[in-house]
C-alpha cells in the first residue's frame, strides 16, 4: 500500500467509537463489493466518477476494518508496522499478520480475518489503479473520507472535567540537545504535538503550515513540536532522513524523539492515524481530543484554533 493512505486506513481502529456506527451503515448500504462487483470491475470516464469510486472503495475499506474490532486491535497489535513499505498492498501486509498470529484466532476467527483481508488487498488493487489513472483525486478523497460523522465533537473535553496527561518524556531533539517533557510544557502557554512520520504525504505537506503555526504561537507565548515516528528511540537514519524532509519545507520548529520503551513511547505506538495534532497546556494536560488528519483542512484548523485559545485563555485566567 501506498504509505499516503495508512493512516486513513488503520483510524477505523483506533476511532471505534467515531466509526463505527459509520462503518455498519456503510457496510450495510454498500454490501459486498468483492468478486464481480461493479465497483470493483467498472471503468470510470471521468475523474469525477473517479472520485466518487475512490471514495466509495475507502469507505467499504474502513467498513471492513470498523467490524470486529477487537480482532483488528490483535492484528494491529501484533503487527510489524516496519512491514508496511511504500508500494506495498496493505491487505497483503494484513494477511501476512494474520498469518503469523493465526494461532491467536479460533478457526472461524482466522477465515473471516483472511477473507477480510482479501477484500482489502482486492480494493487497495482498484485504489493503485484509479490513482495511477487519476493522480489528483486521492488527497480529494482522503481528505472527505477524514471528516468526523455527524455528531462527533473532537474538541469536546471529558465530562466529569478530568484532563489526560501527556506522558513524562526525556528526549531529545533532531540536533542532540536534551529536551524533558516538564520543561518544554512548563515553559509554553500552549504546546501543539504533531505527529507525523516522512514518507507521509498529507503529514509532509503540512510541514510548511505548522512551521508557519509555530511562529504564531511564539508570538503568544507557545510553540509546535513535531514527533517523527520513525525517529524513536535515535534512529540515526531516520533522524537523518526527517532532517531533510523539514529543511525541503521550510520547516524550522524543533522536533524531538525518545525511546520507544516509556510511557511516551507507548504513547506513540497507539497513534495509528496520521497526522495527528495534540493540543497540550502549561501543567502538561492533553486540552480536548487529537485533532486526525491534516491542519491545513477547513475542519481540523477550526477544531485546532479552538483548542489553541481555549488553552491560552486557561493560561491567562
Amino acid at each position: 500500500m501506498n504509505r499516503k493512505r495508512i493512516f486513513t486506513l488503520a483510524l477505523a481502529v483506533l476511532m471505534v467509537l467515531a466509526l463505527a456506527a459509520c462503518g455498519t451503515k456503510n457496510n450495510d448500504k454498500m454490501g459486498d463489493m468483492s468478486g464481480n462487483s461493479s465497483a470493483m470491475t467498472g471503468e470510470p470516464k471521468t475523474a469525477e466518477e473517479a472520485l466518487a469510486l475512490h471514495k466509495e472503495l475507502l469507505e467499504r475499506e474502513n467498513a471492513i476494518l470498523s467490524e470486529k474490532t477487537e480482532l483488528w486491535e490483535k492484528v494491529f497489535m501484533e503487527a510489524d508496522k516496519g512491514m508496511i513499505e511504500d508500494g506495498k498492498n496493505y491487505g497483503d501486509f494484513l494477511l501476512d499478520t494474520v498469518e503469523t498470529e493465526k494461532e491467536q484466532f479460533t478457526d472461524k476467527e482466522y477465515e473471516w480475518l483472511k477473507e477480510s483481508a482479501t477484500e482489502i488487498s482486492n480494493i487497495e488493487n482498484r485504489l493503485t489503479e484509479l490513482e495511477e489513472k487519476y493522480p489528483e483525486i486521492m488527497q480529494k478523497s482522503m481528505d472527505g473520507d477524514m471528516s468526523m460523522p455527524a455528531g462527533s465533537d473532537t474538541s469536546t473535553p471529558p465530562d466529569d472535567g478530568s484532563m489526560q496527561k501527556f506522558p513524562a518524556f526525556e528526549g531529545k531533539d533532531l540536533d542532540g540537545n536534551t529536551v524533558k517533557s516538564d520543561e518544554l510544557f512548563s515553559g509554553n502557554a500552549v504546546t501543539v504535538v504533531n505527529f507525523w512520520f516522512t514518507t507521509c504525504n498529507p503529514c509532509v505537506g503540512e510541514l510548511s503550515e505548522l512551521d508557519a503555526l509555530n511562529k504564531e504561537l511564539a508570538e503568544k507565548g507557545g510553540a509546535l513540536i513535531g514527533i517523527n515516528s520513525f525517529t524513536l528511540d535515535g534512529d540515526e537514519k531516520a533522524i537523518a532522513e526527517a532532517k531533510e524532509v523539514l529543511a525541503k519545507k521550510g520547516a524550522t520548529y524543533q522536533n524531538i524523539y525518545f525511546g520507544s520503551g516509556g510511557d511516551a513511547g507507548k504513547f506513540v505506538e497507539n497513534v495509528f492515524a496520521y497526522p495527528t495534532t495534540y493540543v497540550v497546556d502549561r501543567n502538561g494536560n492533553i486540552v480536548g481530543e487529537p485533532i486526525v488528519g491534516a491542519v491545513t483542512e477547513k475542519n481540523q484548523a477550526e477544531t485546532l484554533q479552538k483548542l489553541i485559545d481555549q488553552a491560552l485563555a486557561a493560561d491567562m485566567g
